[in-house]
């Protein structure tokens, strides 16, 4: 069989040790696997692919990013559909394909699925946010990241009595925000699943100041929903008005709104640090290695068995696979942290 292997989205620690997994594994089992750069655009482009010898999966198991590259390409949307892909198909064949990414792109390869194309799914996202799977790889490092940046902004807030608005990764979920903003003992946790009134923000901020505790930290997704009250006309208190090239919001920004409205209302110093894409680069931990290589060779069991239009998937404590179809809609936060948080929020 000759496979494609694909990284679509945005990138995240893991990556090279999911396409090593899936590779190595079906070299060994006489397959050849091909690497698709850029995303969909190498499904959908014949130039853009590489072969994934052995001696290209070498030293690549520590790496971040992804040595495929990877691109927001959708090819749908972008670039006429499953009738670009069927062109390609045609001039390079590929028996099955492997798409390793986010939510986004195993919608698309459940479209690819539904049109004829043979494909396995495979969750990625330091969000960790994809439907059908416990744990996604990318999420710890991105965590761990996170929890290292809020644990150095403790010093620096304790030192000058600051409020230190953190503002973290995450769209849709308030996963980094809820697991990062525990392990570090942040004092407040803003995520997008649960709506944040500003005035009892701001006010939670106040009475810590007056009751002794000098400093603040606050973690806060980048989705975070702050909200007016009903005597200031109601509504989102911050939306950001930028988009990407397909239109869709550009989050970020709701940190620095909210350490402005926390220094003008309360007179306490308060400064916003964005983490910003540091969350997603560099070195994975070894859990997010771990994950990767287990759901890549699971990925490349599905293909050489022919149980495609599938996605693996981390159930427990065991890897799995569900079908494309369960991935619809995002996994929230796990509401077992955000409670846990909840009992330090004094």
């Amino acid at each position: 069989m000759r496979v494609g292997i694909l990284t679509a989205g945005g990138d995240c620690p893991g990556l090279n040790a999911a396409i090593r997994a899936a590779a190595r594994k079906l070299l060994d089992d006489g397959h050849e696997p091909v690497g698709l750069l850029r995303g969909f655009r190498g499904l959908c482009d014949p130039a853009l692919r590489m072969p994934l010898t052995r001696s290209a999966l070498t030293g690549i198991v520590q790496l971040g990013g992804t040595i495929l590259q990877t691109s927001s390409f959708d090819p749908y949307r972008d670039d006429g559909g499953i009738d670009r892909v069927r062109t390609a198909q045609q001039a390079a064949p590929l028996d099955a394909v492997i798409a390793i990414g986010g939510d986004h792109t195993m919608q698309i390869a459940r479209r690819l699925s539904d049109d004829g194309v043979a494909v396995v799914g495979m969750p990625k996202t330091i969000d960790n946010d994809v439907a059908g799977t416990d744990r996604t790889f990318g999420a710890d490092t991105a965590v761990q990241v996170a929890t290292d940046a809020i644990d150095r902004l403790r010093t620096t807030a304790q030192s000058h009595d600051r409020a230190m608005v953190v503002e973290v990764m995450g769209r849709d979920s308030g996963s980094i925000a809820a697991e990062a903003g525990l392990a570090s003992g942040a004092d407040l946790i803003l995520v997008p699943e649960i709506e944040s009134p500003l005035d009892a923000v701001v006010a939670s901020v106040a009475a810590r100041h007056v009751g002794g505790k000098r400093f603040s930290i606050i973690v806060v997704a980048e989705g975070a929903r702050l909200m007016r009250s009903e005597a200031s006309g109601g509504g989102p208190a911050f939306l950001s008005d930028r988009r990407d090239e397909h239109g869709f919001v550009r989050f970020g920004g709701v940190g620095a709104a909210l350490a402005d409205a926390i220094e003008v209302r309360t007179g306490i110093e308060t400064r916003a640090t964005v983490l910003g894409h540091v969350q997603r680069g560099g070195t994975p931990v070894a859990s997010d290695r771990i994950l990767a290589t287990r759901l890549g060779l699971h990925a490349a069991e599905l293909v050489a068995s022919d149980q495609t239009g599938r996605m693996a998937a981390l159930r427990g404590r065991e890897i799995t696979s569900v079908p494309l179809a369960d991935t619809d809609g995002l996994r929230p936060v796990d509401p077992a942290i955000l409670a846990a948080a909840a009992i330090f929020f004094s």
